[in-house]
């Protein structure tokens, strides 16, 4: 009888570790819903690879057919419009170059909002006006979707590692929701606030990098023409106080650093004419909160000026080569 019991305890132990798998099973595949994602350039390819890396089933679409091409070799469903991935995914994550191109991939003919299902989860990576990700979040509540901002830092390589620094602005209850996706791309995925304020972090961010930028361009391009090797140069800088990410991970130098822009032409990475979009908004704003930002304007205005000289698609770490030929 003593055996017979611890045969039966066994029995249920084992049966009840199998229902406890099942449904721990059943939990992780239906978190696996098709996610859609709009946008594959330089930053959507990678970010919408790691999700299909996690598991998840994408849906995506892009206006370029060649981007859509090399995604769909790896593995995603590739469909015609926004409003036709809204049709098919309940979340949906945008990332998109500007203001212009979100509007309209949410609000246009064959936008989100044409096709959305209610309950279904926003989230732009875009870096916008954050007035505008206040009007797309009015237009999804509208719709009964819920909109975030979550725009990113870090870069073309982090976004293939899945290293990328999230900001994001929206409803916080939603806020796991997001981060449940978000972390499968990035590091870090910080909670700023209502809708607008992960734009609002974004810039920040960007100002300060570009003023490192160019102050970095401009301290190795004065220690070249002083006759300093620049490599031996930026070891000195990231071994003392002048040390900066400009400087010690994206360095602008050609031959300094390898896997950055500068030692590929400048191509790839962050364009020149996205930072003077973003200096834009941080001198918008600026100017509407009368907050000085001395610095910041000067960088607005040299990325401008670089636009105009040809070096809009260019990686704005291109500024190096923007001063060596202002100095020729």
């Amino acid at each position: 009888m003593a055996a017979l019991f611890r045969g039966y305890r066994n029995f249920y132990k084992r049966s009840s570790k199998h229902v406890e798998l099942t449904l721990v099973s059943c939990r992780s595949m239906a978190s696996k819903t098709p996610v859609g994602f709009i946008g594959l350039g330089n930053m959507g390819t990678p970010m919408a690879r790691n999700l299909l890396k996690h598991g998840y089933p994408v849906i995506a679409t892009d206006v370029f057919p060649e981007s859509c091409k090399e995604f769909q070799d790896s593995g995603a469903q590739i469909l015609d419009c926004p409003a036709e991935v809204a049709d098919k995914a309940d979340r949906i994550i945008t990332m998109l170059p500007s203001s212009p191109n979100v509007i309209e991939v949410y609000t246009g003919p064959n936008g989100i909002l044409k096709k959305i299902k209610k309950g279904t989860l926003l989230i732009d990576s875009s870096t916008i006006d954050p007035a505008v990700s206040k009007e797309m979040a009015v237009a999804a509540e509208k719709m009964g979707a819920v909109f975030m901002d979550a725009p990113v830092s870090g870069g073309v390589g982090a976004a293939s590692l899945a290293k990328l620094t999230f900001m994001v602005g929206g409803v916080e209850e939603e806020f796991n929701a997001a981060q449940e996706l978000l972390t499968c791309m990035g590091a870090n995925v910080v909670y700023c606030g209502q809708v607008g304020s992960g734009q609002a972090a974004k810039i920040c961010n960007n100002m300060l990098l570009a003023i490192g930028m160019i102050g970095t361009a401009e301290t190795m391009n004065l220690g070249i023409r002083l006759g300093l090797d620049p490599k031996l140069l930026a070891k000195i800088l990231n071994m003392s106080s002048g040390r900066c990410w400009s400087s010690d991970k994206y360095n602008p130098v050609p031959g300094v650093m390898e896997g950055v822009p500068s030692a590929n032409n400048y191509q790839g990475g962050f364009g020149t004419k996205l930072m003077a979009k973003d200096l834009g908004f941080a001198q918008n704003t600026a100017t509407s909160t009368r907050t000085p930002i001395p610095l910041g304007s000067l960088a607005h205005q040299i990325y401008r000026t670089m636009c105009a000289r040809g070096y809009s698609n260019k990686d704005f770490s291109s500024v190096f080569q923007f001063l060596r030929e202002e100095g020729v």
